[in-house]
């Protein structure tokens, strides 16, 4: 008889039965589980369509267990735990054991949110779930809404990114147990802010990844993938993997709560099917989530907008989708540097302006970089459905010894540019520590086994190598090693520094409160603002409201500008009203040197350097008295 399941695959709790077995291995015979401490192996029943499936008495919640493939011992591919990390038994894990209190809880939609990518490891001294929980008052207190966390799925060694995960069913064990990552969601619902993950379904590990020894119908050679074997979603026998896939995306939402996914890389998701598994994948979270909002964003280096499209549009139905363009001349901007992929980029005002309106700057134009054209026609979405950032893992790992953004610019351009960044219409990101303007850099690390480690860090250089600052004897000899303890241990947030850097740290949550509480950074609809270059480096952008409650936001990367005359329209007031200041990055309770009126009789129009400055309108005491 038919035993009900959550999943196709895996172990899961039949109360007083016992425990159900049910996994995919078309190539094999016989398929036995081994719980941990006993004698004898149980053998599974042949279903006949390339699954086996058993019910095993006495096993229950908390059981350790094998199975058992050609007499060898492996890991299950659906494990929902491993408690001794990739290589060790499995756990049996009855996910309805948790009490839940976020039954009020209604999901989340994109418009509106402010992210926050963090990495459990080093986002606090102990790395775990339950020093995290401590800090999500804080980040409610700062201005977030929705936390995106980097991969949890158990990978080999004593620390890492994740994105080389091997069980993608079980969050690992160096963090906490599963109900540990459940505590920290459900906590961060009842302060009210989502959560969404960071899964990778594009390869898997290179280390602790026994899946192949189940069936080799997982992976695929018809494609070329940066990480190895590309995932099997449209060859032969490519309908389990796509279920594998998609029930696992389906999982997190169900059994976590959580509020969607990020996807990683999905240029390396390749699939020629019908019905593309990105398809599939956003229509089991939105199932999973059973009425509740969810998000879904996606990394796409080639930015294929179509992935952000719906369905019935010819798209994947994916909500949002990081934009590295805005990074790109963010980055060039403030720093100066154009080398390697930067070299595409100007850092001009007016990049920065068709950033903030249009999303992607290629779309669909040449790109010399890449020898290639680069982007999709993106004209159409929303600003919201852009994910704009200036630090991410990525970006900050790329950059000479794992520098973040103001470690390379200037106090002023920096607090210019998180103003562009918080106060725009598209959907910001900040990383770690970003508020406060962490010391600790982020650098790629990744624990594996000598032999691993050394190729690790011979391909790290050499993908660094696109760098020519990088490329140096003297900066390859002083790159921290990837699989050294104290690579990671730097990356680790101090939190003395939120006091140390207050004045970054409340210019951040300034600006989080302005976006919230402001009429006009609320909205992000595109037809509400526009935007005017005064220079190669300075440019306003006018958000439109019913004339008085209209605002500009001046903000000039270069030297002082003065604007004499200023044939700008976006410049003008309302009707009988004068600009006056509302908000300024060079305010001294941010370390600013002050800020003189932007307009007056004598100048017209004079931009302080490196400066944002928010105006609003006043009401002229006599509407004559201007002409």
């Amino acid at each position: 008889m038919p035993v009900e399941r959550r999943l196709p695959i895996g172990a899961e709790v039949h109360e007083s039965a016992g425990v159900h077995f049910r996994v995919w291995a078309p190539k094999h015979q016989q398929l036995q589980v081994l719980v941990r401490d006993t004698p004898q192996a149980f053998t599974l029943e042949a279903e006949g369509n390339g699954y086996f499936s058993g019910l095993v008495p006495g096993a229950s919640d908390g059981t350790q267990y094998w199975y058992v493939v050609d007499g060898q011992k492996f890991p299950d591919p659906a494990s929902r735990y491993q408690p001794e990390g990739p290589h060790g038994p499995s756990q049996v894990v009855d996910p309805t054991k948790f009490a839940w209190t976020d039954q009020q809880w209604l999901g989340c939609k994109l418009a509106g949110q402010v992210i926050y990518e963090m990495h459990i490891g080093t986002f606090t001294r102990a790395g775990n779930w339950a020093a995290a929980i401590e800090k999500l008052p804080y980040l409610v207190d700062t201005g977030i809404t929705l936390l995106e966390v980097m991969p949890v799925s158990e990978f080999p060694g004593e620390f890492g990114w994740g994105y080389d995960g091997v069980s993608f069913f079980a969050p690992t064990h160096l963090y906490g147990q599963p109900d540990d990552f459940r505590r920290f969601v459900n906590e961060a619902h009842r302060l009210g802010m989502g959560v969404i993950l960071d899964v990778v379904y594009n390869h898997f590990g290179p280390d602790g990844n026994y899946i192949g020894c189940y069936s080799a119908d997982y992976f695929t050679k018809k494609y070329d993938n940066e990480w190895g074997d590309a995932i099997n979603f449209d060859g032969p026998n490519s309908g389990p993997v796509r279920e594998f896939m998609a029930k696992n995306a389906a999982y997190w939402v169900d059994e976590y709560h959580l509020d969607g996914l990020r996807l990683d890389a999905t240029q390396q998701i390749f699939d020629d099917s019908p019905e593309h598994i990105l398809t599939v994948i956003g229509q089991e979270v939105r199932a999973a989530a059973k009425g509740r909002s969810t998000i879904i964003v996606n990394e796409n280096e080639r930015q294929e907008s179509r992935l952000v499209r719906s369905a019935a549009a010819g798209g994947c139905g994916l909500d949002g989708i990081w934009n590295d363009d805005f990074h790109h001349t963010a980055r060039v901007a403030t720093t100066g540097h154009s080398e390697a992929y930067f070299s595409d980029y100007k850092g001009s005002a007016q990049e920065l302006v068709s950033a903030v309106k249009w999303g992607f700057l290629y779309q669909g134009q040449r790109y010399k970089w890449q020898k290639a054209r680069r982007g999709d026609y993106s004209l159409d979405l929303a600003p919201p459905q852009f994910i704009t950032f200036l630090q991410n893992h990525d970006q900050v790992a790329n950059s000479a010894n794992g520098l973040r953004l103001h470690h390379m610019t200037s106090s002023g351009a920096y607090k210019a540019i998180t103003t562009l960044l918080l106060l725009a219409p598209n959907t910001p990101m900040l990383f770690q520590g970003q508020e406060f303007t962490s010391s600790a850099p982020f650098l790629f690390f990744a624990d594996h086994k000598p032999e691993l480690n050394t190729l690790i860090r011979e391909g790290r250089l050499k993908f660094l190598a696109q760098f020519p600052s990088l490329a140096t004897e003297e900066m390859r000899s002083i790159l921290p090693a990837p699989g050294e303890v104290e690579t990671f241990e730097k990356c680790i947030l101090d939190w003395s520094e939120v006091e140390t850097n207050r004045p970054m740290y409340d210019l951040h949550r300034d600006l989080l409160r302005l976006r919230r509480e402001e009429p006009c950074f609320r909205l992000q609809d595109r037809n509400r603002f526009d935007g005017a270059v005064l220079s190669q480096d300075a440019f306003v952008l006018r958000f439109f409201g019913d004339n008085i409650d209209d605002r500009l936001l001046v903000i000039n990367l270069g030297r002082d500008l003065q604007c004499d005359p200023a044939p700008e329209p976006l410049l003008a007031p309302p009707p009988d009203c004068e600009w006056e200041e509302l908000w300024s990055s060079e305010d001294p309770k941010y370390g600013g040197l002050g800020t003189p009126p932007l307009e007056t009789e004598d100048f017209n129009w004079r931009i302080p350097a490196t400066a944002a400055v928010v105006l609003k309108p006043c009401r002229l005491q006599s509407p004559t008295a201007k002409h």
